[in-house]
């Protein structure tokens, strides 16, 4: 079945002056221009393609890609605003417009707004909303305790940083388990934290408990044997510098050299981390 804005491997039925004709099921022939028919192709082979609505509002094919597609969230740009909304820029030539409707607040040209991408079905044409709430939270959440996830940073508040769980659902990544930068439109892997009893969901961007520190370590361990068996890091080293090695907050990184140090795995000198041989 092919879907309208999504990406659907069709079969190419024929070839014309004006591109590739494909074949598109109970929708008919679907039209690849000729611009985007790429160098090789053969008549009964299959081509990935992008399908959508054109100007005119008839289905074509297309074999550029766009940011994202439908049922997806998005960080995108106002490149216009017109009498019937605000257009962004998706990565296809033709813009996806915002219906003023479908605007949380009023959007502006140059302004980026975090979106969900839709597809009327009244009119098969491809959409945008701002307004992510409708999208949200619409099953029972049966996230479990350090089950990890794919987060989409949305915004932040006084709080910390809201983010979309896994494209279903809202989260809470709090300001103190947010211990590297975070911009709006980022995607990033995360663990939930806890599942509260009002249905609200806590996120943090390292496995909970104890098994993190234990994961450390042996990172650490190998790190440490590759560089000959001693860093420029302590655990007084800055909180970048850690993250950028480590990908971890100081207070994780700490609690590993700290285990390791009680099993004499490892030394502390007045300029880094020796490994202690066995």
């Amino acid at each position: 079945m092919v879907e309208i804005g999504k990406l659907n491997t069709l079969p190419i039925l024929r070839t014309t002056e004006f591109g590739l004709f494909l074949d598109g099921g109970e929708l008919g022939d679907i039209l690849l221009p000729k611009r985007y028919v790429p160098q090789t192709w053969e008549v009964g082979g299959s081509i990935e393609v992008f399908i959508m609505l054109d100007s005119e509002d008839r289905l074509t094919a297309t074999t550029q890609k766009p940011y994202a597609m439908v049922d997806e969230f998005a960080y995108l740009r106002v490149v216009a605003v017109t009498g019937i909304g605000a257009f962004l820029d998706w990565g296809l030539p033709k813009d996806l417009l915002v219906p003023f409707r479908e605007q949380k607040i009023k959007m502006s040209e140059g302004q980026s707004y975090m979106v969900r991408i839709y597809l009327d079905h009244a009119s098969q044409r491809i959409a945008a909303s701002s307004k992510l709430d409708k999208f949200l939270d619409k099953t029972d959440v049966k996230f479990e305790a350090s089950e990890k996830v794919n987060l989409l940073i949305c915004a932040q508040t006084d709080l910390g940083h809201k983010a979309i769980i896994n494209g279903t659902h809202w989260g809470m990544i709090f300001h103190n388990e947010a211990f590297q930068p975070l911009n709006r439109g980022q995607h990033i892997e995360g663990f939930i934290k806890q599942v509260r009893d009002d249905g609200k969901i806590d996120l943090c961007l390292q496995k909970p408990g104890y098994e993190k520190v234990t994961d450390l370590t042996e990172i650490i361990l190998q790190y440490l044997k590759k560089q000959g068996g001693f860093m420029p890091i302590t655990g007084k080293s800055s909180p970048e510098e850690i993250y950028k090695q480590f990908g971890v907050s100081k207070k994780t990184y700490k609690q590993a050299i700290g285990a390791l140090y009680k099993k004499r795995r490892i030394e502390f000198t007045d300029n880094g981390t020796k490994l202690v041989g066995k």
